[in-house]
């Protein structure tokens, strides 16, 4: 299995564990915040969607973006648990493609921008999605206990 391949996976089981824990979460939770300066049901599955980007565009594209105040500013505009969903699928989407079609030695050159991840090589960020992603999905698990809904065992 190429190095490529081993990525895509665990980008594909990422999503998988994110959308189970998801599942118990309907249209009508997607406003439901625990704090007024929280993220809304669907702005947590919107900023998981939009830090997919944000990290394939850091390693692939133009660079980092740390504008952090936009970035959680467009999130939490989105306030359809429909749309947030869309965007995740279309972020993992384009994660996949991108690193799908890399060579092993295009994965292992260093990320242009040292200004996040210090230079690490390009498929570090597949670790840094899986982690972030990892962090929201636990947060939506919450919120599904405080809706009073029992998130499903992700690993199923």
């Amino acid at each position: 299995m190429s190095m490529a391949d081993e990525l895509v996976l665990q980008l594909q089981m990422t999503r998988k564990y994110f959308k189970t824990t998801l599942s118990v979460l309907e249209s009508a939770d997607e406003s439901f915040a625990p704090s007024p300066d929280a993220f809304t049901v669907a702005g947590q599955v919107a900023h998981a969607a939009d830090s997919i980007d944000w990290f394939m565009e850091g390693a692939f594209g133009d660079g980092w973006d740390l504008d952090f105040d936009a970035s959680i500013a467009k999130a939490k505009a989105v306030t359809s648990l429909q749309e947030a969903t869309a965007w995740l699928d279309r972020a993992f989407d384009n994660a996949i493609s991108v690193i799908g079609g890399q060579s092993d030695q295009q994965l292992m050159q260093p990320i242009t921008d040292t200004s996040i991840m210090g230079g690490a090589p390009r498929r570090a960020v597949v670790s840094g999605i899986v982690d972030h992603t990892a962090h929201h999905r636990g947060s939506l698990a919450v919120y599904a206990r405080l809706v009073g809904k029992v998130a499903l065992m992700p690993y199923s």
